[in-house]
């Protein structure tokens, strides 16, 4: 899934172990699964090459995504043509 953090959300995130992200929606941070059972268990973090993103290793606990698909990538788009 991909998710909005912070420096708040990613010291909460570091702290628990549990995915913590900022929602811009709503305007409040939210810990994945709080509401839907679905966990998202941190194993590692890793920063990238320009330090304005990262990538987190999770054990995932049910669906990542609330469609309820395993992830929220899981809809192919055709190369070559119109999606």
């Amino acid at each position: 899934m991909l998710a909005w953090m912070d420096e708040e959300a990613l010291r909460r995130t570091l702290e628990t172990g549990r995915a913590t992200y900022w929602s811009r929606s709503r305007q409040e941070y939210w810990v994945k699964g709080e509401t839907s059972g679905h966990h998202q268990y941190v194993k590692a973090v890793r920063l990238d090459c320009d330090g304005d993103a990262l990538l987190i290793d999770v054990d995932q606990v049910g669906p990542a995504c609330h469609t309820g698909e395993q992830s929220c990538f899981h809809r192919p788009l055709p190369l070559g043509g119109t999606p």
